[in-house]
Formats: structure tokens, C-alpha cells, sequence
């Protein structure tokens, strides 16, 4: 497998061998390992010691189902701790087909000149971008295609990224060359700025899928883990009928959908901005659900959300962009929040960390909570550089800092998710614990932690996230653990494949301990940047401040907390 080092100081581009000590490290696992070995973690995040690392999974380029995310790590210019994302589309499927496994963008451009790099069965060059500067990433996405040909994936930074700013993402186009999935959390597209790195195009379409070492193996066992997703009733039956907004109905019923700036849990007009709402407005449309964002998916939670006149208003219209752009700023109108989240994708910003920033600043005055027009212009400034969005821009801890908000519902320098730690308190211990910020992909799903018991939730709580580990160095899609942290057979298959790809005996206590280890080279790499038990903290505020409608605080202790990173 090769690994593409990009060295932007002098504008190099060497290949090298991925190393065999690597051979069973994917996406998360390897994008942290690479940056636990090679970046400095008392680093400037924006300096040329840090790092940018693109990786693929265990089964990039193959027809594994739903098994073709790309994900990417650095040094978080948010949290300043390590951060690993990632993202569908096509692009992890092209990079496995072309024998690609990492990507490493390192050093500092020694002037102001932008470049972009093309990845294909050639090689890898980097090439002028002066032409796409200032550009958002749909324009931009728009004229690489013409340069490269639509078949394309590309990752592509906004207005956000090129100005640095903390709330920064990375686009990545979906199947049909839109730029719709990210990389969102944690102000990566920050880092790609830094490195004046517009985009990264991959052509890939063409060359030939990865085949395993035992065929026969992999194609039965390929057969019992796709039916394995689509017999369960999340993977099989909600996420593609009603994409994540089916959690709308959902969170709010349990008094946990963040709502203006966190102050409570249910939303009074809930019922608009529901999966359900969602799935029946774009059925009478014309518009798509159960979409694949990326070849080979089966579960297909996606989506592609048109206006009333057919017109697409933008895709992966996902739940924590409805909550964080809809109930948290007091909208409950879906047209305009797709309006909203259209806007964060094509400028390259987080929705969940712009989503909390704008209502930090709604409930400090600047802004009026449910007015559509000032969140659509807040974030319109932050593309423009104006004072109040350069704020923004900086994400929630530093806009609650500005205005004096203490309510700043971060951990780590991170916004939450939508999901108040109140009302869900093992999701509050994930975002507690997790070296990410407050991520809510980096433990069990929150109706996991909704159906336990309260004396259970610290210990599924590290269960999970050790799990959730583990699953994410395979590359597969996160809604995979339904089935695979539940089902023995499910896992069973996933062994089996690794097995007839690798022709490595990996059991199910191997498997999870691959968490175990990502989890404490991450952790290793935190300490070392200046992390203490400290960081794992829930916001003050939650611990006093009772959330209606049902009185609920976060009560699960500092002790509680640390003992789930004992391991």
C-alpha cells in the first residue's frame, strides 16, 4: 500500500511504502497513529510542526458493503488535542482502488501560493489553485470537475478553511460530485488552510476493485454481514426511511433536544422539523431519502433535500445540522434550516460548531433567537470576515468568551452535539471522556444510553467507546454498530472478512482491544499536549442548571468519569 507525503514547503511530493507495522491499522487508527509518531503534540496546530492525514479503512476499494470512509487526523486547532473525522462519499473507495492508504500533508508554505493535489493512477502532483481561491466549495468543487472530469472525488476547503478559522471543515464531494459530506469536527479545515491546500481530487473511478486473498471467504461472509445490517430495525429500516432526523422525535421526546442555546430539552414546534416531516415534505417534492452518500452503501440514511420548486437546497441533511441550526437557535422551519446548513457546506464550516456559536451569541443579544434572517446573515459573515464573523468563526468556547456567555455548552474548546447531557447522561460521559471534544460518534448511539438504566450508563459508557474505537479502524460507516457491537453473527462476518483480506486470524477479543490501543495513543498524545483529568469535564452550568421540562441535571461525578478511561 503507499502513503503520499506532501511536504508544501518546497512543494514535494515522495511515496513511500506504508510500513508493516501499519498493516491492521485503518482510518482512525492509522490517521492517529501517524500523527502520534510524527507530530509534535506541544505543537502550533497552524505551524508547520502539525500535520494533516488523510487514511483509509481496512476495506478501502473493496465491495465490502458501506465500507468506504475516509477519515482525517491532526492536531486540533480547537481543542489542541488529537482529532480524527471522517467522511463518505467516493472518495475511499478510489483511494483503495488506486493502492492508496494515507495521505500526509506536513510543513508551511513559504509564500501565498495556493495549490491543490491530484491523486490518480499516475501518481500524485501538486497544482496551481490560484483560480479557486475565495471560491466556496461548491464553485470550487464545480471547476475541478470541468478540469478533471465529473467521475472525480474531491475534498475541498471553503472560505472558513482558507481564512483559518476554528469552526473550519473539509467538503467532500458525494457520488453525484456534490460537496455534502465532511470532515466536520475539530477545525481540520483550519489545518488544510495553514498548509494553502485548496483541495485534494482523487480519480479513481477506473482502476480496478481490491480483491481478497480468499474470495470465496469474503463473498459468503460479505452476504451474512450485509444481511446482518439490513435485518436490524435502526440500519435496516429507520436510517433509511428517515435518514438521522428520525432521532428528532426521538431526543425531544426524552427532554434532550438542545433547544435555544441549551436552556431546554423539547422544541414546541418539533413536529416540523421531524424525520418523519422531513421524509413526507421531500416525497411530495420530488426530492431523495435513502440515499447512498457513497457507493456500496446499504443502509443509505442520506438524503438530498429540495425547495418547493424541485430546486436541491443541499444533501446529508443530517440530525445534529437540524437540531444545531433549527431547535438550539429557536427555527422551525426545515426550508430554512436546510438553507442554513447549505450555507456551512459551501463556506467549509462545522453546522454543530457554528450552530452553538450562533446561539451563544443569540442568547447574549446580539442576535434574536428564531429569526432566520440573522442566523443566515451570522453566517454569511463569517465567509465575509466581518467582526462578528470572525467570532463565530472561532466556534462556541471563543464566542461565549467574547460575549460573556458562560453557557457555553463545549468540552475540550468542542460544542456538543445535540443531545443535552442532562437529559442523556451517558452521551454527557462520552463527550466528557473521549480525547475528540465533545463527539458524539465516539460512543454508542444515544438510544443505547436512552433504554439503560441510570446506574448503567458509566458502564456502557466505556464499553462502548472502546467499541466505537474499534469499529472506526475498520473504515466502515459508524451505523454498521448496530448490528456489529450486538450480533455475534454480524461480528462474526466482519472477523471472517478481515481474515480472507489480511489472511489474519483476528478474533473478537482482538477486535476490541483495537480500541483499547487507538484509545490510549490518543490519550498518550493528549497528556503530552497538556491534557488533565481536568479536560474531562462537563460544562458548570449542567451540573446546577436543571433542564426542562424534566428537572434533570448532570450528576454523574468527576470520579465516575475518570474511571472510564481505566482500561
Amino acid at each position: 500500500m503507499t502513503v503520499y507525503r506532501i511536504d508544501v514547503s518546497n512543494r514535494t511530493v515522495t511515496k513511500e511504502n506504508l510500513p508493516n507495522s501499519y498493516q491492521l491499522l485503518g482510518a482512525r487508527g492509522l490517521v492517529d497513529s501517524i500523527i502520534a509518531a510524527e507530530v509534535d503534540p506541544t505543537c502550533d496546530p497552524l505551524g508547520p510542526k502539525n500535520k494533516l492525514v488523510f487514511g483509509t479503512g481496512l476495506f478501502a476499494g473493496t465491495y465490502v458493503p458501506s465500507s468506504s470512509r475516509t477519515s482525517a487526523g491532526t492536531k486540533s486547532p480547537l481543542t489542541g488535542g488529537i482529532k480524527e473525522g471522517s467522511a463518505g462519499g467516493p472518495a475511499g473507495l478510489y483511494l483503495g482502488k488506486l493502492g492508496v492508504k494515507a495521505i500526509i500533508l506536513e510543513g508551511a508554505p513559504k509564500d501565498d501560493q495556493w495549490h491543490y493535489l491530484k491523486v490518480d493512477k499516475d501518481g500524485a502532483e501538486l497544482l496551481p489553485a490560484s483560480e479557486l481561491v475565495g471560491l466556496g466549495c461548491y464553485e470550487a468543487s464545480e471547476k475541478l470537475h470541468k478540469i478533471h472530469g465529473k467521475r472525480c472525488s474531491i475534498f475541498v476547503i471553503g472560505q472558513a478553511g482558507e481564512k483559518k478559522m476554528l469552526a473550519a471543515n473539509i467538503a467532500a464531494t458525494d457520488k453525484e460530485g456534490v460537496p455534502t459530506r465532511q470532515f466536520g469536527r475539530g477545525g481540520v479545515g483550519a489545518v488544510m488552510g495553514a498548509k494553502k491546500i485548496k483541495a485534494v481530487v482523487i480519480d479513481g473511478a477506473d482502476a480496478g476493485y481490491v480483491q481478497p486473498l480468499d474470495k470465496e471467504a469474503v463473498k459468503n461472509a460479505s452476504k451474512k454481514f450485509a444481511q446482518g445490517l439490513l435485518k436490524n430495525p435502526v440500519s435496516g429500516n429507520a436510517l433509511p426511511k428517515y435518514g438521522t432526523a428520525v432521532l428528532v422525535n426521538i431526543i425531544n421526546n426524552v427532554g434532550a433536544l438542545p433547544t435555544r442555546n441549551f436552556s431546554t430539552g423539547t422544541f414546541e414546534e418539533v413536529n416540523q422539523i421531524s424525520g418523519e416531516a422531513m421524509t413526507e415534505l421531500q416525497t411530495k417534492r420530488g426530492g431523495k431519502v435513502g440515499h447512498a452518500c457513497t457507493p456500496g452503501c446499504i443502509i443509505r440514511c442520506s438524503n438530498i433535500y429540495v425547495d418547493k420548486d424541485g430546486n436541491e437546497i443541499t444533501g446529508g441533511f443530517e440530525y445534529e445540522s437540524i437540531c444545531l441550526l433549527g431547535s438550539n437557535l429557536g427555527i422551525g422551519d426545515l426550508d430554512e434550516i436546510a438553507y442554513l446548513n447549505r450555507l456551512c457546506d459551501d463556506y467549509g464550516l462545522d453546522t454543530i460548531e457554528v450552530g452553538a456559536a450562533i446561539g451563544i451569541a443569540m442568547e447574549a443579544g446580539i442576535l434574536p433567537f428564531g429569526n432566520f434572517t440573522a442566523a443566515k446573515e451570522a453566517i454569511q459573515s463569517i465567509a465575509q470576515g466581518d467582526v462578528l464573523g470572525r467570532v463565530l468563526g472561532q466556534g462556541a468556547k471563543v464566542t461565549g468568551q467574547v460575549f460573556g456567555i458562560n453557557r457555553a455548552p463545549v468540552v475540550k474548546g468542542q460544542a456538543m452535539a445535540a443531545y443535552d447531557p442532562r437529559g442523556i447522561k451517558g452521551m454527557g460521559a462520552i463527550y466528557a471522556v473521549t480525547p475528540m471534544g465533545a463527539d458524539h460518534t465516539a460512543g454508542p448511539s444515544c438510544t443505547t444510553f436512552i433504554k439503560a438504566k441510570p446506574e448503567e450508563q458509566v458502564a456502557l459508557a466505556k464499553e462502548y467507546h472502546i467499541k466505537a474505537t474499534a469499529l472506526d479502524n475498520t473504515g466502515l460507516c459508524r451505523f454498521c454498530s448496530y448490528s456489529v457491537f450486538n450480533d455475534p453473527d454480524t461480528l462474526r462476518a466482519l472477523l471472517d472478512m478481515i481474515k480472507g483480506y489480511y489472511n489474519i486470524e483476528v478474533t473478537a477479543e482482538d477486535f476490541w482491544n483495537w480500541g483499547k490501543k487507538i484509545l490510549q495513543v490518543e490519550l498518550d498524545f493528549n497528556q503530552k499536549a497538556g491534557f488533565t483529568s481536568e479536560a474531562n469535564r462537563i460544562p458548570e452550568f449542567m451540573h446546577a442548571e436543571k433542564l426542562g421540562p424534566n428537572g434533570v441535571v448532570f450528576d454523574i461525578s468527576n470520579e465516575e468519569l475518570d474511571s472510564i478511561l481505566k482500561f
